[in-house]
């Protein structure tokens, strides 16, 4: 056993507020867990509860529950192989179950922002490691022993000396009546001894998936239940006038049909028409029935080309509205420079698309409580609208989770939630299943922002960066209120790195809603900063990994915030070095490649994740760009917990930023979105995704994050090998081949 681990970054646990143990009927033992951040502690001596982290059976068998939401990402797999790895348990006796919303027993329960991994990777353990000890010690005092003379083997404790072996199952009773350890000091393993961590382990719903079994939210099944389909206006900020309710309710299988007010809040509910029906596909065609006539107000004239024509003005006039991020003496900078370098760079509305489309099932009892079975990346937030909306507390809005079919931050947004709850309140005692049409997905998401950026570099004879300056050209958040994803960090690369420095920024006015987009902020800035720094570099005649050390050259770690996402442990430039090291050594940069392929380098650093990525592409006869090879090198810390899990985010990350790059824009016109399937927001298909090669670059920090931070580097590692290739700069994405020719 070590106790280095204990010095792992991420929240610890106190032996008062963590375990609640307790024996199960028929023999066994329960751990129910409490995280810190929960608002309570559960009670000594409560009865036996399912939804435990830890249930250990009399056979033998354990029981673990996934108390994050799945979206894909692996985690209801991640977490319990922590807590198997410090339990020593035999990961073929383990079964998982997804908990239920409930952070007075789990704590904070969130798929978003790359932070499972860290926040979960020390109390996990310690949730394991503490019971381990627990079983030791039952074993002690059955045998009469020192519980220093007692090992463990895969859910099994020993007692080398005699020989005498006894299962987990066995001792678990005997277990659930001893003290719980004092969590801040229990042992954990060292490193070399893990047999869990850091081996690959499929998903643990694959073979369900696979099957065919109901898993997902959509898959929802209730006696009795109804279907419901939600007709909103396309223009964002619309108001409803009237609707044919009548025409509607006349169509064969539809039930009821209502009008629904919103709630002042786009986030939670918004005007619309409630179709019930005995199907959905019966719900979704009578919507064609209702005629709605909306008030679309002033949003009706907003469209991606007016944006566009006021942000090129905005910055072409040069008088920003403010400035957020200064130091030194910009100005005088680029006065004394020996050469500088403008240009303007552009990127579009993006939408979400996952491919279980945005649903909920609800039933309102009769005696007020609300019943949601709910595929949310953020479901005490969901729980909170459902209440605030229904009147009540929370605790009378129950939420189970299911699995996601994928969300990439758009299912942080929990207005389905609101809409079937607001459909169900009219139904007491009836489920209810209110299913979005790919249409509605696609229209009514809250999209990753446009911008502009007016971008200036300066540097001296010896090619150091002296000055450096942008005027960001985005939108004001808007009727949506909360988290605004159309921001750009005071930190932002290379900001931290250059003695003169000007971030300023305009805002326009908007009704499109926004929202977070993988890797957030960091998917577009990644694209600009790094397309804008290889300019520099070809500028002063060196390679963009060249300028990339040579930025950082000399420095060491420093503490605080980079970035969005950019959280503690701070910032290592060592670290930037070592994979740009790795990923330029993986494609063999700098060596000749294929006639008419080129090479393009991309870093970033988001979500406490470092990676730099090499793309090789070409053009086909048709003109399209073609991607062959992606190098990927990454870290995330100093262990891999699950490499299968791990290869599937940043393979998916990589293909997501492709998508990007190449094709994927949503178009505002007469205040709604164009693009309303994949017939006109085509997502990458198989024959675009390349050859993607992944290695690790191992450090001295605890594990962090995987959903995100690969993305964002693959795209100027795109836009900077089509450069090499043709000599035509990408400065607007998604990128028009046309202006390559």
């Amino acid at each position: 056993m070590s106790d280095t681990a204990t010095m792992a970054t991420g929240p610890e646990l106190s032996r008062r507020t963590f375990f609640k143990v307790s024996a199960i009927v028929g023999g066994g033992m329960a751990i129910a867990a409490t995280m810190p951040m929960a608002a309570k502690a559960l009670g000594q001596g409560a009865p036996a509860e399912l939804n435990a982290f830890i249930t250990i059976h009399p056979d033998n068998s354990i029981t673990m529950i996934g108390k994050n939401p799945e979206i894909g990402q692996g985690i209801k797999t991640m977490l319990p192989m922590l807590i198997a790895e410090e339990l020593d348990a035999d990961w073929d006796l383990i079964s998982i179950q997804q908990g239920d919303l409930d952070m007075a027993r789990y704590g904070a329960q969130i798929a978003g922002g790359s932070t499972a991994t860290p926040m979960n990777w020390l109390p996990m353990r310690q949730a394991g490691a503490a019971a381990r000890q627990m079983l030791l010690q039952a074993a002690a005092l059955r045998w009469g022993v020192d519980i220093s003379e007692l090992s463990t083997e895969p859910s099994v404790v020993v007692h080398a000396a005699s020989g005498r072996r006894a299962t987990f199952g066995e001792l678990a009773e005997e277990a659930s009546h001893t003290p719980v350890p004092d969590l801040r000091s229990v042992p954990l393993k060292d490193a070399a001894d893990f047999r869990i961590i850091g081996r690959a382990i499929g998903g643990i719903d694959s073979p369900r998936i696979v099957r065919g079994e109901p898993i997902f939210g959509v898959d929802t099944q209730l006696p009795g239940m109804v279907y419901a389909a939600y007709e909103r206006s396309p223009v964002f900020g619309a108001k409803i006038v009237s609707a044919n309710l009548d025409a509607a309710k006349a169509e064969h299988g539809v039930i009821d049909a209502f009008i629904v007010e919103g709630n002042g809040n786009i986030q939670e509910l918004v005007d619309g028409v409630a179709v019930i029906a005995s199907n959905w596909w019966l719900a979704n065609k009578a919507r064609a029935k209702l005629d709605v006539q909306w008030d679309n107000g002033e949003w009706a004239d907003h469209s991606t080309a007016k944006y566009d024509e006021t942000a090129r003005r905005l910055m072409a006039e040069g008088q920003p509205e403010e400035v957020f991020a200064s130091k030194g003496d910009v100005d005088a900078a680029f006065a004394a420079a020996s050469g500088t370098l403008e240009a303007e760079y552009h990127y579009p509305f993006l939408a979400h698309v996952p491919m279980e489309p945005m649903n909920c099932t609800a039933l309102m009892h009769e005696d007020g409580r609300m019943e949601m079975w709910a595929p949310t990346q953020l479901p005490m937030n969901g729980q909170m609208s459902v209440a605030n909306y229904l009147g009540v507390a929370p605790d009378k809005v129950t939420v189970h989770l299911t699995r996601m079919g994928g969300g990439f931050g758009r299912r942080l947004m929990n207005d389905y939630m609101v809409q079937v709850a607001a459909i169900a309140k009219q139904m007491p005692g009836t489920p209810v299943q209110l299913i979005w049409s790919r249409e509605d997905d696609v229209r009514t998401d809250y999209y990753r922002p446009a911008g502009w950026h007016k971008l200036s570099a300066a540097w001296n004879e010896s090619g150091k960066i002296t000055g450096w300056a942008d005027h960001f050209v985005t939108f004001n958040l808007g009727p949506a209120g909360g988290f605004n994803p159309a921001t750009m960090s005071a930190t932002e690369f290379p900001a931290n790195h250059v003695e003169n420095l000007r971030f300023a920024q305009s805002k326009m006015r908007t009704s499109v809603p926004m929202g977070a987009l993988r890797a957030p902020t960091s998917n577009a800035m990644a694209y600009v900063m790094q397309s804008f720094l290889d300019e520099v570099a070809h500028a002063q005649g060196k390679d963009l990994p060249t300028l990339l050390n040579e930025i950082v050259a000399g420095e060491d770690k420093q503490e605080g915030a980079f970035g969005f996402g950019g959280f503690a442990p701070g910032f290592d430039p060592q670290r930037l070095r070592n994979v740009t090291a790795k990923a330029t050594g993986m494609a063999n940069w700098g060596k000749p490649v294929a006639e008419g392929h080129a090479l393009g380098f991309g870093y970033y650093y988001s979500h406490q994740g470092y990676f730099a990525e090499v793309a090789e592409v070409s053009l086909s006869d048709r003109n399209q760009v073609l991607v062959h090879n992606v190098w990927v090198a990454g870290d995330v810390g100093s262990h891999i917990i699950n490499p299968y899990g791990a290869m599937n985010q940043v393979h998916g990350s990589v293909i997501d930023g492709i998508g990007q790059a190449l094709q994927l824009a949503v178009e505002i016109e007469g205040g709604a979105s164009k693009q309303s399937n994949f017939h006109n927001y085509q997502v990458p298909r198989m024959p675009t995704v390349p050859q993607i090669h992944v290695e690790w670059v191992i450090s001295d920090y605890a594990p962090t994050g995987l959903g995100e931070p690969a993305l964002p580097p693959v795209i100027p590692a795109i836009t900077n090998a089509l450069f090499a290739l043709t000599g035509k700069r990408i400065r607007e994405l998604p990128i028009d081949t046309a202006k390559l020719v």
